[in-house]
């Protein structure tokens, strides 16, 4: 931050009822508002070059820069203390100063702010403490206390803060002073005998079990801020001091308010011109880099990866010049509350300066490739709400976006470092034609790029149907069961496309429930087909489905509707769930299988002992099958380990009474193994690769 102020910031410290100072964490006065200056009693040219030490007693003064430097230093967010000030006339004066850290466009510390309110005039009064002893009055002679409850009463009622006196017993009301009656628009006889419960005082129960607590050790409790209703019902910001006194004879509590609505204001006024933009309320520059910084941080924690868009507006001088800054000013409003639309609530949308706007997509994934798809998601709605056109005191205008992407998380990044690869980006951008976004990374611009071009394709394969199923057969003890229905794309260009190519992108889009209907009731088809032949009568399919597919509301519907579409028994087919289905909403998954499983459908649990294996859900399952994963087959004859796992699955199955077959066996030796173990159903290229349905049925 420059030394010297904003307009805005110029016309808040002047207008501001409190003292405010810019400072150096070593004290030194840097720059104030004539309100600070009148505090100490010096002209207002002379306060610029003095240090703290020279203005506060020496204790004082070391406590503030020792809290200064702290606050610089990280240990602590804010500060708040009340030392004495020393006029220029050698007088000495209390004041409460609250500090916060200012930091420069880089998000470096560069000075703190202070905001200084002189307590003077309620230190000269009693305490709440003195008070409280003048509250407890003593047996002693005539003359005395009349002249101590002379005091008191003096002090209570002219006391500028409100004074609440309640009987610790059963918390009535024996007392109050004019303040208080005036601050929250009580009169005396609606107050006296009434609980402050009653009253309705408390704007948050939280604040007044925080007193409560407080006044539970007996040393009472000072200067908690806390939020208080007036008579009217408005809320406002009070400072309560608490203490425990003797009143008429009885124990009761003291309480002692001030009304500091103004200065939280005034707080919230110099928090929002440093760190806010002044004209669309977004996050300003500064702000922006501690956002930057604590993702950097959270990268490092939990190896998420976040994305920077950098945002500038294409033509905004033309339409500014054109139509006037008042026109410009409406735009960059609208423009940013439209981005704002795009992004979640934990997201970052900031404005640099004129018309670039800054988005920070926290915690995206951990995979570089899923994080940067999720940010071209984001980029492409921003593209496309900014290129709608703006209505604008009833003048439509047109205006587009160049977006420069980042994805960003490794260790040896800084805050610029991510901002100008963003920034690069955006003007690639711009040289592309505008209207456009870029990733910085070549490497990942490529991987999106060829990801968008991967859904486009998958969505037109769905409309041309440019899909198949093929068959890998099961076998029992050397005789063909049925087989595994695998879905295979046929690509025009690329030729035939595996499902770990476009299977995930699937799922992440969508398209997972259109492709999965088509393997249902392609799979029934051939089911019905089969059943009408003798020796395909006996075969079943086994369809996988997955997690995003089962949890559909109406899944179990459109699986009895295909069976009774296609006429296919329901006894053949069989249901591949996997593992990691029953994270979460077991019983829900439970309550699908068994209304399926009451019309005949079966089930088998694939890729078992890798997912989230639970005895206690387990037993409970309505399974027929278990199969054991290709990784423990495929490591079976040199992994000890792999061995003593089949055979657990293999014993637990029929511990179950239910079937197990061993997937990915690929040689002699493996089976064999697994037969001596007690496993005798198989399927994996031993026996055969996944086939076309031509070749399978020849077979």
């Amino acid at each position: 931050m420059s030394d010297k102020p904003t307009v805005e910031t110029h016309r808040f410290l002047e207008q501001a009822t409190v003292g405010i100072v810019h400072a150096t964490p070593e004290g030194h006065i840097l720059r104030c508002n004539a309100e600070f200056a009148e505090i100490i009693g010096y002209p207002r040219e002379e306060v610029r070059g003095l240090m703290f030490q020279e203005i506060t007693p020496d204790e004082d003064g070391a406590q503030c820069i020792t809290a200064f430097q702290k606050l610089w230093n990280g240990a602590m967010d804010a500060l708040s203390l009340e030392i004495r000030l020393i006029r220029k006339d050698g007088t000495r004066t209390w004041a409460k100063l609250t500090v916060s850290l200012l930091r420069d466009r880089e998000g470096w510390p560069s000075h703190l702010l202070a905001h200084v309110e002189d307590v003077s005039n309620r230190k000269k009064l009693e305490t709440p403490e003195a008070i409280a002893a003048e509250v407890a009055v003593v047996p002693a002679p005539a003359q005395p206390i009349a002249a101590k409850e002379d005091r008191y009463r003096s002090t209570f009622e002219t006391s500028p803060d409100g004074v609440l006196i309640a009987r610790t017993a059963d918390g009535r009301i024996l007392d109050t002073n004019p303040a208080f009656l005036e601050m929250m628009g009580f009169t005396r006889e609606g107050v006296i005998g009434r609980t402050s419960l009653e009253l309705g005082i408390w704007a948050d129960d939280g604040d007044r079990l925080k007193i409560s607590e407080a006044l539970e050790g007996d040393s009472g409790c000072r200067n908690l801020e806390i939020r208080m209703r007036r008579k009217n019902g408005e809320v406002f910001w009070g400072q309560l001091s608490a203490s425990f006194a003797e009143f008429q004879g009885e124990p009761c509590v003291i309480s002692y308010i001030r009304d500091v609505s103004e200065a939280k204001a005034d707080e919230e006024k110099i928090r929002n011109l440093a760190f806010y933009d002044t004209l669309t309320g977004l996050p300003n520059r500064r702000l922006l880099y501690e956002r930057l910084r604590q993702a950097l941080l959270s990268s490092i924690r939990s190896g998420s990866k976040h994305a920077l868009l950098f945002v500038d507006l294409d033509g905004f001088k033309s339409l500014n010049d054109t139509l006037g800054h008042h026109i410009g000013d409406l735009l960059l409003q609208e423009t940013a509350r439209r981005i704002q639309g795009c992004v979640r609530e934990v997201d970052t949308v900031a404005r640099l300066g004129g018309d670039e706007f800054v988005i920070v997509l926290e915690d995206l994934s951990q995979t570089p490739e899923i994080a940067a798809a999720h940010a071209r998601t984001v980029g492409g709605k921003i593209l496309a709400v900014i290129d709608q056109p703006f209505l604008l005191e009833g003048r439509e205008c047109h205006t587009t976006s160049s977006m420069g992407i980042t994805v960003f998380g490794n260790q040896n990044e800084s805050a610029n470092e991510v901002l100008q690869q963003a920034d690069i980006a955006m003007y690639q951008a711009k040289a592309a034609g505008r209207n456009a976004m870029f990733f910085f990374a070549p490497a990942l611009q490529a991987s999106v790029n060829a990801r968008v071009a991967l859904e486009r394709d998958l969505r037109e394969a769905i409309r041309e149907n440019q899909f198949s199923l093929y068959y890998q057969p099961q076998l029992d003890r050397g005789l063909l069961t049925g087989a595994e229905a695998l879905i295979r794309w046929k690509h025009p260009e690329r030729g035939l496309v595996k499902p770990e190519e476009f299977v995930p992108l699937a799922e992440e889009t969508g398209l997972i429930f259109q492709l999965g209907t088509w393997v249902l009731e392609t799979a029934c088809t051939q089911l019905a087909a089969w059943a009408n032949r003798k020796e395909g009568a006996h075969l079943t399919i086994a369809v996988n489905v997955s997690a995003r597919e089962f949890r559909q509301a109406r899944f179990v519907d459109h699986v009895l509707a295909a069976l009774d579409r296609t006429g296919a028994n329901p006894n053949n087919l069989k249901i591949e769930l996997s593992e990691n289905m029953f994270g979460e909403n077991v019983e829900d998954v439970i309550a699908k299988m068994n209304k399926l499983k009451s019309h005949g459908v079966r089930f088998s649990l694939e890729d078992f002992g890798t997912g989230y294996s639970s005895m206690t859900y387990l037993k409970r399952l309505p399974l027929d099958q278990i199969k054991i994963d290709r990784a423990f087959v495929g490591e079976i004859l040199r992994d000890p380990i792999s061995g003593a796992v089949a055979q657990a699955i293999i014993s637990f199955g029929k511990a179950m009474g239910l079937s197990v077959i061993a997937e990915g066996v690929e040689t002699e030796e493996q089976r064999a193994f697994l037969a001596k173990l007690g496993c005798h159903s198989f399927q994996g290229f031993l026996f055969s690769h996944p086939l076309p349905l031509g070749e399978f049925s020849e077979n």
